[in-house]
């Protein structure tokens, strides 16, 4: 039951990271270039929801060995 409850959260996190990155791209059509926005993206805490929600579902679907 914990693994699902991580898995969730992961996908939530994932999913809120990838949402307000999408958002932000709009940057791009107000005179924005790549990097100002990579810069810009990555001082964002919703931007790093995405690598933290990965390692949360990765987590989750890992197998563990039991000796």
């Amino acid at each position: 039951m914990f693994k699902v409850f991580i898995y969730f959260l992961g996908l939530i996190f994932t999913s809120v990271g990838i949402f307000f990155t999408l958002i932000y791209l709009n940057l791009l059509t107000i005179g924005y270039n790549l990097g100002e926005f990579v810069h810009f993206i990555s001082r964002k805490l919703e931007f790093w929801f995405i690598p933290l929600g990965l390692l949360l579902i990765i987590f989750s679907v890992r197998k563990v060995d039991k000796k």
